[in-house]
């Protein structure tokens, strides 16, 4: 057992951002990484891929909705490591614009994986980060986005970080996908944005993750959330105006934050800025 080699890994990243995060932390985290994906196959290729560029990066399949895989992910940092020292969570998923799919089949898959898959994976690994690790969990914009068009009640709820707890924001989760599957998401303050909707979570729990560590006995573990901004990937159907590398800038800035971070800690961060959470009358 190596207990004390340091250890990255990022979630959903066989392509696109994910990709471009494993790579850069390759160039820049004096330890070993790893790339994750659902498919072992595509997963291996990626690491063949990296390796071409004198990137080293090691596979673990993961399918952060499939727990059984996220716990065999945490046995296997836990034994051959004691530990994890980055964590990015960059796995998500958006349906197109053109999808044929009901708003409550999205708002159901959406919040699924963007929401409680992330959600699942913090809980198992959380419990291995190591003093001065650090976490990012990819958010995107559009969670700006949907609070402006919450209602101001619910905006108050979800922007009020030192009060929210996390069975709280799992209770709106669900709300909202009831309310979706009802067709009553809009009557209750959310707005007709699954993909919003989920990335809402992923702000606020990131936020209520960095309040609840401030009370852990293990010193200067940092959360913050981030918009890797408008990406050339697949899941932008390629009208991104940035690259992969320029998407991965933000959360590589994030895990790779030095000892003693005061900020940005619990943030929302875009291209390296604090962005605001905040109410705003719609």
């Amino acid at each position: 057992m190596s207990g004390s080699k340091r250890v990255a890994v990022v979630t959903g990243s066989n392509k696109g951002i994910g990709y471009a995060i494993v790579r850069g932390l390759c160039k820049q985290f004096q330890g070993d990484v790893y790339l994750t994906a659902r498919n072992e196959g595509l997963g291996l290729k990626a690491v063949e891929d990296l390796k071409k560029e004198g990137c080293l990066a090691k596979f673990h399949q993961l399918d952060i909705t499939k727990p059984d895989t996220i716990n065999k992910l945490k046995k296997f940092l836990q034994d051959n490591y004691g530990g994890l020292d980055i964590l990015v969570n960059n796995a998500g998923i958006a349906y197109k614009q053109s999808s044929t799919a009901s708003f409550s089949e999205q708002a159901e898959v959406t919040v699924q994986t963007n929401f409680n898959g992330t959600l699942d994976v913090c809980e198992a690994l959380f419990p291995l980060l190591r003093p001065n690790a650090r976490v990012a969990n990819v958010s995107s914009m559009v969670s700006q986005f949907a609070l402006k068009k919450c209602k101001v009640d619910l905006q108050k709820t979800l922007v009020d970080i030192s009060r929210i707890t996390m069975d709280d924001l799992k209770t709106l989760m669900k709300q909202f996908v009831d309310s979706a599957k009802k067709g009553t998401n809009k009557d209750i303050g959310w707005p007709d944005n699954a993909y919003g909707a989920s990335k809402i979570g992923v702000t606020v729990m990131s936020m209520i993750q960095q309040r609840e560590l401030l009370k852990d006995t293990r010193q200067d573990i940092v959360v913050n959330a981030c918009c890797p901004g408008y990406v050339d990937t697949d899941m932008t159907s390629h009208k991104g105006h940035k690259t992969i590398d320029q998407g991965a800038d933000t959360p590589l800035y994030l895990a790779m934050l030095p000892p003693n971070t005061t900020s940005p800690k619990g943030n929302f961060v875009s291209d390296r800025k604090i962005g605001k959470w905040e109410v705003t009358q719609a």
